[in-house]
């Protein structure tokens, strides 16, 4: 007899296992137009066995380099730490991920047997009715005294609690990836502030300049209009001039306020309590070469693509979650405990109690609701497949929009920096020319005008160069060990 109800027990709880195995839908790899290398690399990369591209792993247990060192600035440095210790926003990605990893031990508890405990008294009066008497007849009041053990399990036949469980890891394995990604733009945005505070800096520093020069101009033509040698309209040049160039650093000093200000909330501080030190941009400072890598593995190290990859698994399980929804639950319960109408015999073993049960549900009419909750789900999940692939091209993007504009930046600044000694050749010999009377002093203001542009424009440029390198890292995911 127990043979025969074996046989034909065994089909069915194979089958629900097999349910239960295949309750999460198998996930399947986004289809992408994977490039082998990047349009703007200076030449094709190829991995260690020599073809030009690999399948991407996921790569987030690695640890991130300290790639703001490549600069060589100890100022720089200092600032990203005092950033990361006490930026208001990383505390705010920080706490989502403490909530999500409680969440997913919220799922986790499900696996395991609920176990409670409890005490209590109660003291009640009945009608005569309710015990089989007569309307009038006379009850009295009694006491009862309870103590008991709980315990409650539920069979994950159908893999529900698994599947929840397997959402929420996921929910959380996307928050702490959302949490590095949030660092990663914390550190460059502080790199990037700090480079263009400099550029400023360097900027001041060639106005500066231009307003000595200028006040030396005036000077030289009020003598020279005091003895006679000029008409006022060269003086007037002079003074229109000067004043012009200082108007242009004062409204230089509002870029620069502004700036130190963005920086100071970044570093948690407020604005009233937080200055720079001026520190121009010169020429000396290098910029560190950053190589691109393979296309493939921008999938293993931009943390915001493996937030959206884990964003899709939390959804294709979730579609299991909702599948299981339609399948019976099975529940264990059973409690253990005393029950006596004296809390002197409360713990007798006369008083003793217990109950077993088991209990199997499963919805029957629900108005479609499963199934439209299925439904929900699966469309949950083509948004963040979708999602995940427009990470993905935006990601190609930045990092070609990045390389691009170094390699423009780099021609840019090789062609101005001939024009800077040019220019200073010019105006020196325009300065002697006029010394010695041979040219007039528009001539010489116009030498001297292009010259402070093209130095300006020299110092711009080598303030974009310091914050595109900075971009390019960030779009890149960041440094390695």
């Amino acid at each position: 007899m127990k043979r025969t109800i074996t046989r034909r027990i065994a089909p069915l709880l194979a089958a629900l296992l097999l349910v239960a195995c295949s309750s999460i839908p198998e996930l399947k790899a986004p289809a992408l137009d994977m490039p082998s290398s990047f349009k703007e690399s200076p030449e094709p990369l190829q991995a260690a066995d020599g073809t030009r591209w690999k399948v991407a792993q996921p790569a987030e247990g690695q640890a991130r380099g300290e790639w703001w060192l490549a600069f060589k600035d100890a100022n720089l440095t200092a600032l990203i730490k005092e950033a990361t210790d006490a930026n208001a926003s990383l505390q705010v990605a920080a706490a989502r991920v403490k909530q999500a990893r409680a969440l997913a031990g919220i799922s986790a508890a499900d696996r395991s047997p609920q176990v409670g405990a409890g005490m209590g008294a109660q003291r009640s009066r009945t009608s005569g009715v309710s015990r089989g008497l007569a309307d009038d007849a006379a009850v009295a009041p009694g006491n009862v005294y309870q103590a008991r053990l709980t315990a409650s399990y539920e069979l994950d036949l159908f893999g529900r609690v698994a599947a929840s469980v397997s959402a929420a890891n996921a929910d959380a394995a996307a928050s702490e990836a959302t949490y590095k990604s949030v660092l990663l733009a914390l550190q460059a945005d502080v790199a990037q502030t700090y480079f263009k505070l400099r550029e400023t800096d360097a900027e001041l520093a060639t106005l500066a300049r231009t307003v000595d020069l200028r006040s030396q101009s005036v000077k030289v033509n009020q003598s020279r209009y005091d003895n006679g040698d000029i008409g006022e309209f060269d003086l007037a040049r002079a003074r229109t001039e000067l004043s012009t160039v200082k108007a242009e650093a004062i409204g230089l000093q509002r870029q620069r306020v502004q700036l130190e200000h963005a920086l100071a909330v970044l570093l948690g501080k407020p604005a009233a309590m937080f200055s720079a030190d001026v520190n121009p941009l010169v020429e000396s400072a290098l910029l560190p070469a950053i190589p691109a890598g393979l296309p493939s593995a921008l999938l293993e190290r931009r943390p915001d693509i493996t937030a959206a990859q884990r964003a899709m698994i939390a959804a294709n399980a979730r579609i299991g979650v909702a599948k299981t929804a339609m399948y019976p639950s099975f529940s264990l319960t059973g409690g253990l405990g005393t029950e006596s109408g004296s809390g002197a015999n409360l713990f007798n073993w006369s008083a003793r109690s217990w109950v077993l049960g088991a209990l199997l549900s499963m919805p029957v009419i629900d108005g479609g609701r499963n199934k439209a909750n299925v439904a929900r789900s699966e469309a949950v999940l083509e948004e963040s497949v979708a999602s995940y692939r427009q990470n993905v091209l935006a990601a190609f993007a930045e990092v070609e929009d990045n390389l691009a504009g170094l390699r423009i930046l780099a021609g840019q600044t090789e062609q101005i920096d001939a024009a800077v000694v040019s220019a200073r050749r010019s105006a020196d010999l325009a300065q002697k020319l006029y010394d010695a009377g041979r040219s007039s002093y528009l001539d010489l203001l116009d030498a001297q005008r292009n010259l402070a542009a093209v130095e300006r424009n020299a110092v711009q440029l080598r303030g974009d160069r310091a914050v595109t390198t900075v971009a390019l890292i960030r779009s890149l995911g960041g440094g390695w060990q």
